[in-house]
């Protein structure tokens, strides 16, 4: 599935927004049902408004499955080396995600990481540390 998912990644990142930074960056992901969604980053001039690629894919999955984990997410940089999600990335997935998520990483020749979510994330703040 990675490889496919890889391959959605490249094609994901040629529709990203990114006149500032000028790197386009891809995202794919697949859920524990079997649908995948894509996403590339999306830049705004007042930066912190910009989203990254794995949350643009993250949300727009869970905007349309949720409740569903992520199964397997790739996330493809124009840079010689593989850029993993940032913090932010990795706090959203950490709601969404469970500790066996495969995320891989890569550029546009191949893909370089392949580690679990509690690999990437470990002791991650989750929904379980909030009392309820």
């Amino acid at each position: 599935m990675k490889n496919d998912l890889y391959k959605k990644a490249l094609d994901a990142r040629l529709k990203a927004h990114a006149p500032y930074s000028g790197h386009q960056i891809g995202a794919a992901l697949v859920l524990e049902n079997g649908q995948v969604f894509t996403g590339g980053n999306i830049e705004n001039a007042s930066y912190g408004a910009t989203v990254c690629a794995e949350r643009v894919a993250i949300w727009k999955a869970m905007s349309e499955f949720p409740g569903q984990k992520i199964k397997e997410i790739v996330v493809v940089s124009d840079a010689p080396k593989a850029w993993p999600p940032c913090g932010l990335c990795r706090q959203v997935m950490a709601e969404f995600a469970k500790a066996d998520t495969q995320v891989h990483a890569g550029n546009l020749q191949t893909l370089q990481k392949s580690m679990t979510f509690s690999e990437l994330f470990p002791d991650a703040f989750t929904p379980e540390h909030l009392d309820k």
